[in-house]
C-alpha cells in the first residue's frame, strides 16, 4: 500500500547509527528499548514508491550532550533495523548527508560531518586508523 504513493520519503528515528548506515532503532545493546515496528515497512514502501523517494533514519546525536548516538559500529547486541542498503540519507540537528550509491569508505566519512561536534574528531580518527571498513574485531588470545 506505501509503494502505491508516489514520492514517499520514509522518515524514521533512531536510537543509534553506525558509520556504514545501519540503524537501531529498538534496543540499546541487548536491552529492548522500543521493540520492533513498521519502519522496515515504510522503508521498503519508500524504495518501491515512484519518483524521488527515499529513506531517511533521523537522531538527535547526543544523548543528555555526553554520548554520541553515532558510532564507526553499532554497540554490541544492538538490533539492526534498518540495513545499510536500505538507508539513503542520515539527517542529525547538524545536517544531512545522502549515503546512497556510496561505497563503505565514503559512507563511514561523511557522516562525521554531521556528527555532534564534541565526538567528530575522535569518529574521524577511527576511521582513519581502520585499514578496512567496518573495522574488523580484535584478535582475543
Amino acid at each position: 500500500m506505501i509503494r502505491k504513493n508516489p514520492k514517499v520519503v520514509a522518515i524514521n528515528s533512531a536510537v543509534q547509527i553506525d558509520l556504514s548506515g545501519q540503524a537501531c532503532a529498538d534496543s540499546i545493546g541487548h536491552r529492548i528499548y522500543s521493540g520492533i515496528g513498521g519502519q522496515m515497512d515504510f522503508i521498503r514502501g519508500a524504495a518501491l514508491s515512484k519518483g524521488a523517494s527515499r529513506s531517511t533514519p533521523c537522531l538527535r546525536l547526543a544523548a543528555c550532550g555526553k554520548v554520541s548516538r553515532l558510532f564507526v559500529q553499532l554497540n554490541a547486541g544492538a538490533g539492526v533495523v534498518s540495513t545499510r542498503g536500505h538507508v539513503h540519507w542520515v539527517v542529525t540537528e547538524y545536517g544531512a548527508v545522502n549515503l546512497h550509491g556510496k561505497s563503505l569508505r565514503e559512507r563511514a566519512e561523511a557522516p562525521t560531518s554531521i556528527a555532534h561536534p564534541d565526538f567528530r574528531a575522535e569518529l574521524r580518527r577511527e576511521v582513519k586508523q581502520a585499514r578496512s571498513f567496518p573495522p574488523k574485531p580484535a584478535a582475543t588470545t
